[in-house]
């Protein structure tokens, strides 16, 4: 009891401190930008928030030029498909989806150890040039999984001038037609890994009906069936065996 006595006035001399410990405080510096002979400087402040949101954003741009994205959306539909509602959960699915995206992409990253990051780092390589022979094997994995038709929708929307090769394309063009592939093929076999078990719910839905059993859930009855199914024909394999050889690699 003595020590919920003390809660309250702890709690009325904190709001008594908080407002003058603002007052206290010196006054943050504000957002500047100056003219100089390089041209326009800013604050230390601005540039440290310039460097935090792209460090933010950086590992998001680079898994979208991955594998990442069909095996994640593959695993996603997958679990709807059994019907396990948050089973496999979604720290699990994404786990999976990052350690087979590092197995197909191995050879790339590898490529791009071996000639640009490691001779940036250790030969003092300049950053332009070790970004361009980066940019070589990321480019063309992501020219082998894209379809030539969102290329063409894409350079069209761009209204970029015709190309002679796949190779001409323009960065900021590839990737997202890149990503509009990957997201046909990810639905595409989505869609295949449905069938089975759309056939499994319409069976037992058919069974129940017949039974007079209208009550009973039919997602409650078929989900043992199809989990069943899925492990017997020892469904992980299948499915981690056929997203990582459905890359075409360079």
């Amino acid at each position: 009891m003595k020590y919920r006595r003390l809660l309250l006035p702890l709690a009325v001399l904190a709001c008594a401190l908080v407002p003058a410990l603002a007052m206290a405080a010196p006054d943050l510096p504000g957002i500047t930008a100056s003219q100089t002979a390089r041209g326009t400087q800013y604050s230390l402040n601005l540039q440290l928030l310039a460097l935090m949101t792209t460090l933010t954003l950086l590992p998001s741009l680079l898994l979208m030029m991955t594998a990442f994205v069909r095996i994640v959306i593959v695993l996603s539909i997958l679990r709807q498909a059994l019907g396990t509602g948050q089973t496999p959960p979604n720290m699990v699915i994404v786990g999976l989806a990052l350690f087979l995206t590092l197995f197909v992409m191995s050879p790339v990253l590898g490529d791009v150890y071996t000639n640009a990051l490691a001779p940036y780092m250790n030969q003092g390589m300049s950053f332009d040039k070790a970004l361009a022979l980066a940019e070589k094997p990321i480019r063309a994995f992501m020219l082998n999984q894209t379809r030539e038709d969102d290329i063409a929708m894409f350079m069209e929307i761009a209204r970029n001038k015709p190309v002679a090769s796949a190779q001409d394309v323009p960065f900021t063009t590839l990737v997202p037609a890149f990503l509009t592939s990957e997201l046909k093929s990810a639905f595409t076999i989505g869609f295949l890994i449905y069938i089975p078990f759309v056939v499994i719910d319409l069976i037992v839905s058919s069974v129940l009906m017949s039974m007079g059993m209208m009550m009973l859930s039919p997602m409650m009855i078929s989900m043992p069936f199809k989990l069943m199914l899925f492990v017997l024909v020892d469904g992980w394999s299948l499915i981690m065996g056929s997203l990582a050889s459905s890359f075409a690699m360079p």
